[in-house]
């Protein structure tokens, strides 16, 4: 019996796609590709992708252009339609010619997987402008929804509950040029890991000093070397969620100076900032409604009531995502235990001890109990000093006449001289009585 279902089914000779006659319940899966196996490429002067490596990209090529036609990249969203930027359309062009290759790795030889498709509506952002390249998002309606298989798949669309900051492993990738001078795009679709640089230093004055808006995403290297480049404009800036198998699309690749510069890592637009306008754009979401879409408490049975048959796999991984945004059954945990810190606030239920022993202090403020030893009382009056003698004694009174004189040894000459006017003989009279004189005055030795 085994053997006999064996049979039938290598008998229908498709088991494989029947799996994927369907892109309803997944998004951002690429079931041709390992990421163990994914080395850091480069989208400028890099390697080529592998078959099928990213599912939902799609080659937009017009037949006035040269070569294979390319003109822009794109990533299919759904079945029916396809996420660009504005500026691919910024010259008048007539739609009706162009083309969609999907589900192709090569363009010169797209094999029999990949899928062509014609544009029924394009649809650019009513606030788009070129000046400045600020609103650079658009989207294309199919003329028939594409059937998808292991090359091809539509890639998560985020809503406001992704969190940017979370996201580490992203990638570009892209038909466009391969070296910054280059005017041709690549045959074989180019892929590259970048990394998010947030938008502050982009936009900081040694960078893009200040053109980059608040709707847009930064994405490369501070140094260079690694970027998208002419040609890749309107492809995808994908990352990978963590701990996850599928990628979102987070970006549209929407501008850049140069290629590959350094501090001059590519623009993108951000694809969570525009999610609303897709969905009314898509009719998935009516005008009236978009105002209310994103209330937090919103789950996606509310969101997708009136529209139950909508057929947009990109909003099923979020059903792992919303239940955090519920509202609080009750008031977390830690508000209830005010009980336990309410009774601190109560009155003090006697002064504090520290407020008590002034009495052990105040004694020291009693007056002197009686004055310091050394601020008695000066005595009443100083004793006076004893009268000086009125008069001082007087010497005693000179003798009124010289004592006579012994008789001097001294033998008298025999002659006097009349030269002289005084006579010898006086002179030493004279001489002998102060002599005299002098021996009777006490103290005085002669």
């Amino acid at each position: 019996m085994l053997l006999l279902f064996l049979l039938v089914l290598l008998a229908t000779g498709r088991p494989v796609q029947a799996m994927w006659n369907t892109c309803e319940g997944s998004c951002g899966l690429r079931p041709l590709t390992s990421d163990d196996e994914r080395g850091m490429t480069r989208v400028v002067g890099g390697r080529s992708a592998e078959a099928g490596a990213w599912p939902w990209l799609v080659s937009i090529q017009d037949p006035s252009v040269s070569g294979t036609g390319h003109l822009c990249g794109g990533s299919l969203i759904s079945v029916q339609w396809v996420l660009t930027a504005a500026h691919c359309f910024a010259e008048s062009r007539n739609i009706s010619t162009m083309r969609l290759l999907i589900g192709a790795t090569q363009l010169t030889e797209p094999g029999p997987e990949a899928e062509v498709r014609l544009i029924k509506r394009l649809l650019v952002h009513q606030e788009y402008s070129s000046a400045d390249q600020s609103n650079d998002i658009a989207l294309l309606e199919l003329n028939e929804p594409v059937q998808c298989s292991p090359y091809i798949q539509p890639v998560c669309v985020p809503n406001g509950t992704l969190s940017m900051a979370q996201l580490d492993t992203c990638y570009v990738a892209g038909w466009g040029a391969t070296t910054a001078r280059s005017q041709t795009s690549s045959d074989v679709l180019q892929e590259a890991k970048v990394h998010l640089i947030n938008v502050q230093i982009c936009n900081s004055s040694e960078w893009y000093g200040g053109d980059i808006h608040s709707h847009n995403l930064c994405a490369g290297y501070p140094e260079g070397g690694i970027d998208t480049c002419q040609g890749d404009s309107g492809g995808p800036l994908m990352c990978q969620e963590n701990d996850a198998d599928f990628f979102w699309v987070v970006g549209v690749t929407s501008w850049g100076r140069g290629c590959a510069r350094e501090k001059r890592p590519g623009i993108y637009t951000s694809v969570q900032h525009f999610y609303e306008w897709i969905l009314v754009q898509m009719e998935l979401l009516p005008q009236v409604e978009a105002s209310r879409a994103w209330s937090p408490y919103t789950t996606d049975s509310q969101r997708w009531s009136n529209h139950p048959n909508a057929p947009w796999p990109t909003l099923k991984p979020w059903s792992t995502i919303l239940p955090t945004l519920k509202p609080w059954p009750r008031p977390p945990p830690t508000l209830k235990p005010w009980s336990t810190i309410l009774p601190t606030l109560n009155p003090w239920p006697r002064p504090p001890p520290t407020l008590k022993p002034w009495s052990t202090i105040l004694p020291t403020l009693k007056p002197w109990p009686r004055p310091p030893p050394t601020l008695k009382p000066l005595p009443t009056a100083f004793p006076t000093l004893k009268p000086l003698p009125t008069a001082l004694p007087t010497h005693q009174p000179l003798p009124t006449a010289l004592p006579t004189q012994k008789p001097s040894s001294i033998p008298t000459p025999v002659e006097e001289t009349n030269n002289c006017p005084f006579p010898l003989k006086k002179l030493i009279e004279f001489f002998t009585k102060v002599q005299e004189l002098l021996k009777n005055l006490p103290g005085i030795t002669v």
